[in-house]
């Protein structure tokens, strides 16, 4: 894009039933915005848009409750009353219709200083589609050693990475997308990923396969705040094995045709195994020698070879569906 273009680039956020959440980050957002056109100069307008996933409107109206009175803000409101995470990311891509760049950021997450102008910043640098970069994780209370141990929110995969790497797949809790490049290939969010997760990494696969780049900036970061409830034993075995599901059903819904999927199936079933093994001598090996972070290991492989082998025989674990 030329530097004389005017590019329109909304902020996206979903919630549903956080209503304090959602009321502290939206003026964080505001001010990000602010401070990308005070960068950007003319180049750039930026807005904030809030998806309330909840049909009571909890959500909007708690950004409604912040909204300065007598003066613009640059904040709009819309309520997704379709359960589900797909179903709430596609009606943002909706609302964002008229913009050219879209942001994703989660509700729990509180974004750094200069987040945003650097991912717009490498976004202009690189031409690349799709921009994403580091989560962080601040615990709101601090964790058991066995937390620790089990390296649950751990992020590593992609630490050291350098600014305008590219990376085949992205998560959308930090992520900037060029919707041009998004409504050429005709991508929307799947709606069979709603209630499983795992819904951003078949989208942005699909981005990479129709020739989108999505590049790293490790300079724009985003701290995620996990709540104490979100650090007990069995919500983070239940997590682990939510996440392996997902993934290892991405994956087969990826796959080229039935022969491909076999063979996805049937490394995932292998490796399913392998990790039900090494996390039974692990698990076992640390009740013998009362090993807390042996312990954690073991528990989190098994709870991963529990999600790949539920995907291989067809099952799927729905961490985002509703009760009640």
């Amino acid at each position: 894009m030329g530097t004389g273009e005017r590019e329109r680039l909304v902020v996206a956020v979903l919630t549903y039933r956080r209503p304090d959440r959602i009321a502290a980050l939206v003026p964080a957002l505001v001010a990000q915005a602010a401070d990308l056109e005070r960068r950007g100069g003319p180049d750039v307008a930026a807005s904030v848009l809030v998806v309330d996933n909840d049909p009571a409107g909890t959500g909007a109206r708690a950004v409604d409750d912040v909204r300065p009175a007598g003066q613009g803000w640059p904040v709009t409101t819309v309520v997704e009353p379709e359960p589900g995470i797909a179903a709430a990311r596609n009606r943002a891509l909706r609302a964002g219709a008229d913009h050219d760049l879209l942001v994703f950021v989660d509700d729990d997450e509180v974004p750094g200083e200069g987040w945003l102008a650097a991912l717009w910043t490498t976004y202009r640098e690189t031409g690349a589609q799709a921009v994403t970069g580091p989560v962080t994780s601040t615990f709101e209370a601090e964790p058991d050693p066995w937390v620790r141990a089990g390296g649950f929110y751990d992020r590593a995969h992609r630490a050291g990475l350098a600014t305008g790497t590219v990376v085949r797949t992205a998560a959308t809790n930090n992520l900037l997308l060029d919707l041009r490049a998004v409504r050429r290939a005709g991508l929307a969010f799947d709606p069979a990923l709603g209630l499983s997760g795992g819904e951003d990494t078949h989208f942005t696969s699909a981005l990479t396969a129709a020739g989108g780049r999505i590049v790293w900036c490790a300079e724009a970061v985003v701290a995620d705040v996990v709540p104490a409830d979100r650090l007990t034993r069995e919500y983070l075995l239940a997590r682990t094995a939510g996440l392996a599901n997902s993934s290892a059903r991405v994956a087969l819904l990826l796959a080229p045709g039935a022969l491909a999927r076999a063979r996805v199936r049937a490394r995932t079933l292998a490796a399913g195994l392998a990790r039900c093994a090494v996390g039974s001598a692990q698990t076992l090996l640390a009740a013998v020698r009362s090993d807390v972070a042996g312990d954690a290991r073991g528990r989190r492989a098994l709870a991963r070879s529990r999600g790949e082998l539920l995907a291989v025989a067809g099952r799927v674990l729905l961490p985002y569906a509703r009760q009640g």
